[in-house]
């Protein structure tokens, strides 16, 4: 343990949502972060300088870019060519030749967490898949995050998905019998399959502006004095203590924007809103939208139709596109309550996440969206409009994070971790 805090390697890293909670707690130091999306590696690596105090060199060392699927490279080194080069300019030559191995050294690590892509586990995901995601590698993503428990031999682990993981079933087995069997042989107590229903939790009951349902999957090394239920226990008791939170807390003190009457051009791109006085929000840039997606976000909200029922919506819909669709493809937020879950396809567009003022007339900013998930007014991210829009998406509320590991922390604290 350094300096009285407990270690962690963090796996499917992404910006670092899930990292970010963990290191806010001042329990938990982080060892190293796995993450093969580059906009993502990027902001982690920010975050570690301009937040955490690291060095860029160091952060570099610690936010390994690498593709997790190829495991075993990963954790023993002699990594290619093209994988070493980011690392060769810093002479970081021994996470090169002894991958992970060699970053954490002879450093006890005792926690592993992380959340593989959730995709393929996504109930939404498998509707739209003829094969309902069954051939998708994503769905056995979680194979190397059980090689990198194997290895390094945590006190505990925390992996975290969507409900969709509950009912997810390639190979024409339950993944969570899958899940459940590999931890097994390696010697890690989770939950059993019909047992972890209950460990489903809800952002918003941690005091995140966002109802957004995760399975948190905790792992105990059979071997150990760790009682299993006793961690899940003290996540409960951080349920619901703090103050519930609704979108109006969250963003109503951004500046306004307002729907231009003629769309135009700025710097070769398109531009169909306005910002209301000088006051410049870094992320806090309205999204082009047509003027037909402008006059229907207008109608949607005063015509309040998230009180309606989903035939109304799908007609309204219908009759405002001239189509025939199955589905209404607008969706409002809504002041006094916790906002949907925010989700990535937001980089292809908003239009399931209308700003709630009508005078608006446009979908959520990126600055709005990290808010919604808890993310810290300080957090930049690095990289396209769209790219920080999927990351968000994909994140662990940070908020929620830190409920998660203050509890980890108190629990392992008391089995004398």
């Amino acid at each position: 343990m350094r300096q009285n805090k407990l270690t962690f390697i963090d796996l499917f890293a992404g910006c670092g949502g899930l990292s970010e909670g963990f290191l806010q707690t001042g329990k938990f130091e982080a060892l190293a972060h796995v993450e093969w999306e580059m906009p993502m590696v990027n902001t982690l690596r920010h975050r570690l300088v301009t937040k955490w105090g690291h060095k860029p060199d160091d952060a570099v060392k610690k936010v390994i870019h690498f593709d997790i699927q190829k495991t075993e490279e990963l954790i023993n080194g002699n990594w290619n060519p093209d994988t070493a080069s980011i690392y060769s300019k810093t002479n970081h030559q021994t996470i090169i030749n002894k991958g992970l191995k060699g970053l954490i050294g002879g450093e006890k690590v005792n926690l592993i967490i992380g959340g593989p892509p959730c995709q393929a586990y996504s109930i939404a995901g498998r509707a739209q898949d003829k094969n309902s995601m069954k051939n998708d590698y994503r769905n056995y993503l979680f194979e190397s995050f059980v090689k990198v428990v194997k290895e390094f031999e945590p006190d505990a682990f925390v992996f975290e998905n969507v409900p969709g993981l509950l009912s997810a079933c390639p190979g024409d087995m339950p993944v969570t019998n899958r899940i459940y069997n590999a931890f097994k042989q390696i010697g890690y107590e989770i939950r059993t399959p019909d047992l972890l229903q209950r460990s489903v939790y809800t952002a918003s009951d941690f005091g995140v502006p966002q109802k957004r349902n995760r399975v948190i999957i905790i792992g105990v090394k059979s071997s150990s004095k760790i009682n299993l239920e006793s961690l899940y226990s003290e996540i409960s008791l951080l349920q619901n203590i703090f103050e519930a939170k609704n979108v109006r807390d969250a963003i109503s003190h951004l500046p306004r924007f307002e729907p231009l009457k003629t769309q135009l051009k700025q710097d070769g791109a398109n531009v169909s809103h306005k910002l209301i006085g000088a006051k410049i929000i870094k992320f806090h840039d309205a999204r082009f939208h047509n003027a037909r997606d402008v006059a229907i976000f207008t109608k949607w909200i005063k015509n309040d139709m998230n009180k309606s029922t989903t035939e109304e919506k799908i007609s309204f819909y219908n009759k405002l596109i001239g189509k025939a669709s199955n589905h209404a493809k607008y969706r409002n937020l809504v002041w006094n309550k916790p906002s949907p879950t925010i989700v990535a396809h937001l980089y292809k567009d908003g239009l399931m996440f209308i700003h709630p003022d009508v005078d608006q007339a446009r979908s959520i900013t990126v600055k709005e969206a990290s808010l919604l998930q808890s993310f810290p007014d300080d957090y930049e991210f690095i990289g396209s409009q769209g790219h920080c829009f999927k990351m968000i998406g994909n994140a662990v509320p940070p908020e929620m994070a830190k409920k998660i590991a203050d509890a980890i922390s108190t629990g392992l604290r008391k089995n004398e971790v």
